[in-house]
Parts: C-alpha cells; structure tokens; sequence
C-alpha cells in the first residue's frame, strides 16, 4: 500500500483530504504543523509528501528544501497553497516541489494528481504483489493463485477482485464497485455488481475451505479473512 504523508494545518481540510485518499486505498498520516512534519518526512517511509505552504513553526517550502537536501528526487512532493500567481508556484517549483495545486480545488484533481507522482515514483522492479490469506494476485502477471491453484478470471473478473484485494476489510458499496470497476459514477438500477460477485465468488470462494468475499447487509460488501 501507498504511503502518503499530508502537512496540513487546517483541520477541515485535512481530514477531507485524509478521508478521501484512504477510500482510495492510500496510507495517509497527517502533521498539522511544519516541525512535526518534517520530523515525519525525513524518516524516508512514504511515497508522496502532499503539504500546504502556510504552516506554522516551518514554511512548507523550507520542508521541501530540507527533502531534496536529504533525499534528493527520490519522494515526490505535491504543494498546496491559496498563493496561486506565477511567482509563487515558480518559487514551489524551484525549491523542488513536482506539482503545486491551488486552493480551493476539485478533490478529483488532488486524487489525478497524487495517482500521476505516485505511478512516477515507483520503481518498475518492485513487483505488484498482493495477497489475503492463501490468495495472491500478481498484478504484473495478471494471475491469481489460491492454495497453489491457478484461477482463470475474466478482465472485469480481474477488476473486481483487485479493487477488493487492494480495499481489504473495508467495506464497498455497490456505487464504489460501479464507479471503480464499471467506471460509471451512478447506480445504474441493475443487478450488475451482484452478479459479478457471484461470479468472483464462484472461483476464489466456493472450492476452498474459507471464504474472502463477504455480504454486509444493507451497506456492501467486504474482503477480509473468516
């Protein structure tokens, strides 16, 4: 899982931030003032730095600075700022920050934004493996494996079981997996999203000993372990 770091001092935004980035199946940790998160940054874990430039006890270019001193190009760093002329995103820019977004915005261009430095940062060789009990899915290969049995699964087959496996134990409404594996932003009135799970549910379920994909009444559905 993807770890992000998020230097925001406004409470509202940054718990709609958090919340936000987590539904997407991040990490987030969040600092509300420069100081602690630049004690935070330079431990090297996280795979995104996202920080607002007005922070109190350090500005949040100075903590960039102090990044690139460190680290290099390595994190990418994402900027946010209600200073939007020319001067000041040429200065985010120029301390070494890889994108700066202005306040207000759209959270879908935060969420586009964060998806394009995360996919920049990280390294071809690390393979994209992830598993739930005796269950992996190589998303390389494109191949699922249970109790050592290959699992041959359509391409939305595919979707559906990754959208789980990279949500586990959270649970997804039939929106989510909709808009998530259908790409389709409404409830389109049908009984496709059962369907499918049915589906799923018939080739990593059904011949093993547990289960994985479970029904919570009146809310969705969720991955997790028995």
């Amino acid at each position: 899982m993807d770890k992000i770091l998020l230097i925001e001092d406004e409470k509202n935004v940054s718990s709609f931030i958090r919340k936000g980035l987590e539904e997407q199946g991040y990490e987030v940790s969040v600092a509300s003032d420069g100081l602690s998160g630049w004690n935070l940054a330079r431990t090297g874990r996280y795979d995104l730095l996202v920080i607002d430039r007005m922070l109190p006890e350090m500005d949040g270019l100075e903590i960039c600075r102090r990044v690139r001193e460190k680290y290099g190009f390595e994190v990418p760093v994402l900027i946010l700022t209600a200073l939007g002329s020319t001067d000041d995103v040429v200065a985010g820019l120029e301390t070494g920050a890889d994108d700066y977004l202005t306040k207000p915005f759209h959270f879908r261009e935060l969420l586009a934004r964060v998806h394009a430095l995360v996919r920049r940062r990280r390294r071809p060789e690390e393979p994209r493996i992830y598993r739930i009990a005796d269950l992996e899915l190589d998303d390389d290969s494109k191949t699922v494996v249970r109790a050592g049995r290959s699992i041959q699964l359509t391409s939305k087959e595919y979707r559906l079981l990754y959208y789980f496996i990279t949500n586990q134990k959270r649970v997804l409404s039939r929106e989510q997996i909709l808009e998530k594996v259908w790409d389709v932003e409404f409830d389109m009135g049908t009984n496709t999203v059962d369907v499918y799970i049915n589906y799923l549910r018939n080739k990593i379920d059904k011949p093993f000993a547990s289960r994985l994909i479970h029904t919570v009444i009146g809310m969705g559905y969720v991955m997790r372990e028995e």
